[in-house]
């Protein structure tokens, strides 16, 4: 299966390491508007998003965005109108994942990643290395679950919602869509939409959009 990755920066090496897990996964172009035009470079196609469905004809390939930024990716999916059947999930071969876990298009799963008993992953997700997704959680649409971050039983994570390296949330708790949880939090009460939460016990540190 041929791959194109829209986007070429850091997070991109990472998902490319990714698909090259998986024997029959092959990245055949990499794109980013901070090209100007298609050019090669070690074996692989780069150049502006405006080539997309051009090179998604010729080779037959499928789409992952890889791009960090929640946000960004939201904007890309919904510039480009791709639709489910455009793009694929990336589970790297070293993880863990329950066989009654869910996971939508367009979602990548890094190494060391845990996915248990009943999740809900979302489409456009980054379950990034080493994280814990638990019993019952549901993560929603465009999400980051940073490396190394627990989320316990039942745990709900709304939409574009980006949960900081190392962080736990304790069992049932919420995380409101498009906000942000620090670095090693620990988040003990629900947390609303478009919020900026830190700390042990996490606390509301800024509010935007509200």
């Amino acid at each position: 299966m041929n791959i194109i990755l829209i986007g070429d920066s850091g997070h991109a090496k990472v998902i490319t390491d990714c698909v090259h897990s998986i024997e029959s996964f092959k990245v055949v172009a990499k794109l980013d508007d901070k090209y100007t035009e298609k050019h090669f470079v070690e074996g692989l196609i780069r150049g502006p998003l405006n080539i997309l469905h051009e090179l998604k004809i010729e080779y037959s390939a499928k789409i992952l965005i890889a791009i960090g930024g929640n946000n960004i990716r939201k904007k890309i999916i919904d510039n480009l109108n791709l639709q489910d059947n455009d793009l694929i999930s990336i589970v790297h071969e070293n993880t863990t994942i329950s066989d009654s876990a869910k996971i939508g298009e367009g979602t990548i799963v890094m190494p060391g990643v845990v996915i248990n008993a009943d999740a809900r992953i979302g489409k456009h997700v980054i379950l990034n290395t080493n994280c814990v997704i638990e019993h019952d959680c549901v993560v929603g649409d465009y999400s980051h679950v940073s490396p190394g971050s627990i989320l316990t039983g039942g745990v709900t994570v709304g939409e574009g919602s980006h949960i900081g390296a190392g962080s736990t949330i304790i069992p049932m708790k919420s995380i409101g869509v498009w906000s942000v949880i620090g670095a090693g939090s620990v988040v003990i009460t629900h947390i609303g939409d478009r919020v900026t939460a830190v700390g042990v016990p996490a606390k509301v540190i800024k509010r935007e959009g509200l």
